[in-house]
């Protein structure tokens, strides 16, 4: 999380990559959609090109300009904002206000939605319920979030039994 928190920097740089991701791709363009001032989107084009995210490539002479493209690590980036758009619509709906924008398959114009699914068989976890354990790059200081994580939930289940 930290690393592709990283990446995007701050508010301003998960805007751009939306508008970059909705297939908006010059300056003004981002501009006007993110409401950013020049020196706050120049400033994130640039960290977000240093990350890896953005590729900025030439499309006029004269005048010089440029248009902002994500790369393949940007372009990943689509299902973090897919998520987020799902949540917002839910936070929405709990305010009976409508949904912005849709999520729909391409050909069909259906509605689609992120869901987990077991890695092997593909279903869905049967429960509904989750856990969490160290990956093989898990280091110490995961290894001790999860551990705490656990102890504090266990702590909470027996205050609420009792």
């Amino acid at each position: 999380m930290a690393e592709v928190m990283g990446a995007l920097g701050d508010r301003w740089g998960a805007l751009v990559m939306r508008d970059l991701l909705l297939g908006l791709t010059r300056y003004e363009d981002l501009r006007h959609s993110t409401g950013a001032t020049n020196a706050t989107l120049a400033d994130r084009l640039k960290q977000l090109e240093r990350s890896g995210l953005v590729e900025r490539r030439e499309y006029q002479v004269r005048p010089v300009r440029h248009e902002y493209l994500p790369t393949e690590k940007g372009r990943d980036l689509s299902l973090l904002l897919q998520a987020m758009v799902q949540i917002g619509d839910k936070w929405r709906h709990e305010q009976h206000e409508e949904a912005p924008l849709h999520i729909v398959d391409a050909q069909t114009r259906r509605r689609l939605k992120l869901e987990l699914v077991d890695m092997e068989s593909g279903a869905t976890p049967s429960s509904g319920a989750i856990a969490l354990e160290a990956g093989p790059g898990g280091d110490a200081h995961m290894q001790w979030r999860l551990a705490r994580g656990e102890a504090e939930r266990a702590r909470r289940s027996e205050r609420l039994a009792n």
